[in-house]
């Protein structure tokens, strides 16, 4: 088990019964699971009682009659509160039943095909199925032995059947593996897994950035770096739904990146910009890559530096990597970034990263973009009507544009061109998306396509607001096609 955790990998064709083998599940099935206060700690505490009961057997014959009432007591107690413990977590809160049913229904409809059998596996314990809970354990390890936290939690429900009189105690091992960092991340793993099993976004609910988004898009990507999660939503005519999330590794450093190699994640707002062919990737990068366009013309303005953050998948021995642990890259695992691949468009998919994302209801996204819309809307008349001074109002002095490959010209040729280009001209702006992002400055993203009456094409623009007190100004735009 030790080498499982620190290979990353299963170096021994199965998990066998011998006496060591057997300490060593206990050993690990206590230091992964004790801290979760969830399923995972009912199913330590079940565990631990039994070694306890086998170490009360054992040293029964020199020890007081006292001490052993006193171990029996406490035997029973651990084992009600793991009970309590475990159910609480199958419910995931104090609701009613049938809310906590449907809950957790959604939650495992919506994760990937192994942790949401990882996770029934959670729910069979917590409801006091041990042996089913270790039957699909069973077959979990068999499809995906790869996949680290199922190797440990299903060494933790093999420990719950091994009766007192047969447990070993191993001091030196369990000592060894509590100091092990592989150890800590698996169970940070677990806990990140369980709490996005228990807080799920409220129904009817969409992440604050995305205000407005055109149909044109057909997903969005928002990811949770506190929950170590990655929510693809569905947009359609009805808006945007939830419909799957992924546990995801962020970088070893945290999040908000500022410069080349600093192993952090960066926070914003960004899309992905292609999509990688595996074959032209090392293994390291797993099913493939997404690369988004960090740093953004917002990253620039403040100083970021960096390059080459991409949505990527795990290497072929892992199945999931730790929640702190890429140079700066989400990371998934393979399974799940295959389902996100056939979901992207290029240039089209939004991905926010939050350091916490801030759910919100589609009427107050709608009424903030309403907010915003008033100010485009009065920059398209501006231009319309001619009045380069009153255009010049919308625009920070450092302005930029950039075009395709074009060097980025600066904000008083705009005006001009931006003048002859629409001054007399019916123009009709199309396929708007607003993204807001907030981390003390307040900024938007707005995406749209315009046509002038009687074309039948035009421009497409990624323009970049910020707001200075209750004006928006603009401060780079791109032309996209």
């Amino acid at each position: 088990m030790a080498d499982i955790v620190r290979r990353g990998r299963l170096r021994k064709p199965a998990l066998r019964r011998g006496a060591n083998m057997l300490a060593a599940l206990m050993a690990a099935s206590a230091l992964l699971l004790a801290t979760h206060g969830t399923a995972a700690a009912a199913s330590t505490k079940h565990a631990n009682a039994k070694t306890s009961g086998a170490k009360t057997n054992k040293a029964s014959a020199s020890r007081p009659a006292a001490r052993e009432a006193k171990a029996r007591t406490a035997r029973k107690a651990s084992a009600a509160e793991a009970r309590t413990a475990a159910a609480a977590a199958a419910k995931g809160a104090p609701r009613s039943k049938a809310a906590a049913a449907s809950a957790s229904s959604a939650a495992l409809q919506q994760a990937s095909s192994a942790e949401a059998r990882l996770i029934a596996v959670y729910e069979l314990f917590g409801r006091g199925q041990p042996r089913p809970a270790l039957a699909k354990a069973r077959d979990l390890v068999r499809d995906y032995p790869n996949f680290q936290l199922a190797q440990l939690v299903y060494a933790d429900l093999l420990a719950t059947q091994v009766p007192p009189a047969h447990a070993f105690s191993d001091a030196t091992g369990i000592g060894r593996l509590r100091s092990d960092p592989a150890m800590a991340d698996l169970r940070e793993e677990s806990r990140r897994r369980l709490q996005a099993l228990r807080d799920r976004p409220p129904a009817g609910t969409v992440p604050s950035q995305f205000l407005a988004l055109s149909t044109r898009s057909r997903y969005a990507i928002a990811v949770d770096a506190s929950r170590s999660r990655l929510y693809l939503l569905e947009n359609s005519d009805k808006g945007l739904q939830l419909v799957a999330d992924y546990y995801v590794s962020v970088g070893k450093s945290g999040i908000g990146k500022a410069t080349e190699g600093d192993a952090r994640t960066p926070l914003g707002v960004y899309y992905v910009t292609s999509s990688l062919d595996p074959k032209s990737l090392r293994d390291f990068y797993g099913a493939g890559a997404l690369p988004i366009n960090y740093p953004n013309p917002y990253d620039v303005r403040r100083g970021k530096t960096g390059s080459g953050i991409w949505l990527h998948g795990t290497p072929p021995q892992q199945f999931s990597r730790a929640p702190l642990a890429s140079d700066g890259c989400v990371v998934m695992a393979n399974p799940d970034l295959k389902q996100l691949l056939r979901k992207v468009q290029i240039g089209a998919t939004p991905v926010v990263t939050a350091s916490s994302l801030q759910w919100i209801a589609r009427p107050q996204a709608e009424k903030e973009a309403q907010t915003f819309t008033s100010a485009i809307s009065a920059w398209k008349d501006a231009r319309a009507n001619g009045n380069e001074a009153q255009l010049k109002k919308f625009y920070l002095p450092d302005f930029q544009r950039s075009s395709g490959n074009k060097k980025n010209t600066d904000g008083f040729s705009v005006l001009h061109d931006e003048v002859e280009y629409a001054q007399g001209k019916r123009v009709q702006f199309k396929d708007m998306s607003f993204l807001h992002w907030r981390d003390g400055d307040d900024t938007m993203v707005a995406t749209f396509g315009e046509v002038f009456e009687g074309e039948k094409s035009g421009r497409t623009r990624r323009q970049y607001w910020l707001r200075q007190g209750s004006e928006w100004k603009l401060f780079h735009e791109e032309i996209l096609g």
